[in-house]
């Protein structure tokens, strides 16, 4: 067993291995930062061109019937979007097998619900988010209340993970509907899943888009102003029209940024 003073040289060797930048002047970091600010611009407008290009990507009739098991019932996935026009389905690992059941759910799909943001802003753009497990309905009410959980959560009755990818790693199916018509849209797993929680990750994969006026979107798609539709997660019921005063605040503080960027704007 190594001694505190060994256990200290191993610490401070693997501190003086470690290669630091340089330490620099006011000025020299904030000329690193605007050189490396150039590409981090680009990167933005690329993943932004990407997203335009996902929503233009063909889409997938679903034809079979699925079901779900929900607080309410046997549901469809028609059920599943509460009405909204699209509709992003995460499949979490909860059911037996799964490492921590039956007290946690797989621990990188709980990280990813850690991860969740106020879901009354997405619901704003007309689209829901719900998870979807094996696990029986009591033991995903028991693990929501443990955990804090808000989503809505079902339990899978037939072959839809296997059908949708997700049967053996996790996922984000996104649909959209038309009437009662339910089109697949996207999927997104793997490493692209580590990154969603905000409301902006999840709507960017959806068919629609952010749904505002700078997005490069086919024509007819539904689109407002940025900025103007945002409220508090507890107001959107009572605030049925964007707020003319918060629509001059975002307008002065969107000009302001033009102005010092050169023109170019905030979205």
């Amino acid at each position: 067993m190594a001694t505190s003073i060994e256990r200290d040289l191993q610490h401070e060797a693997v501190h003086v291995a470690m290669n630091t930048p340089p330490i620099v002047s006011q000025q020299e970091w904030e000329a690193a930062h605007r050189q490396l600010l150039v590409k981090e611009k680009a990167v933005m407008r690329a993943r932004d061109a990407l997203a335009a290009e996902r929503r233009r990507m063909p889409w997938l009739a679903v034809e079979k019937k699925y079901q779900f098991d929900g607080p309410k019932g046997k549901m469809s996935l028609l059920d599943l979007f509460e009405g909204r026009r699209q509709l992003i389905v995460y499949r979490a690992f909860f059911e037996p097998g799964v490492f921590g059941w039956p007290e946690h759910a797989c621990r990188g799909c709980s990280l990813g619900a850690d991860q969740v943001s106020h879901l009354t802003h997405l619901n704003a753009r007309d689209t829901t988010l719900a998870y979807a497990s094996r696990a029986p309905l009591a033991d995903i009410a028991r693990l929501k209340a443990r955990m804090g959980w808000k989503m809505p959560w079902y339990t899978i009755t037939d072959s839809f993970d296997a059908d949708f990818g997700v049967s053996e790693w996790h996922g984000h199916n996104v649909f959209i509907r038309d009437g009662e018509r339910v089109f697949r849209t996207y999927l997104i797993n793997e490493r692209g899943d580590e990154a969603m929680g905000t409301v902006w990750s999840y709507l960017d994969i959806t068919a629609l888009g952010r749904q505002e006026t700078w997005e490069d979107s086919p024509a007819g798609y539904p689109q407002s102003a940025p900025y103007k539709w945002w409220n508090w997660h507890d107001n959107y019921a009572a605030e049925v029209s964007p707020s003319s005063k918060w629509a001059e605040v975002s307008e002065a503080k969107e000009a302001t940024f033009r102005k010092r960027d050169g023109g170019e704007s905030l979205s």
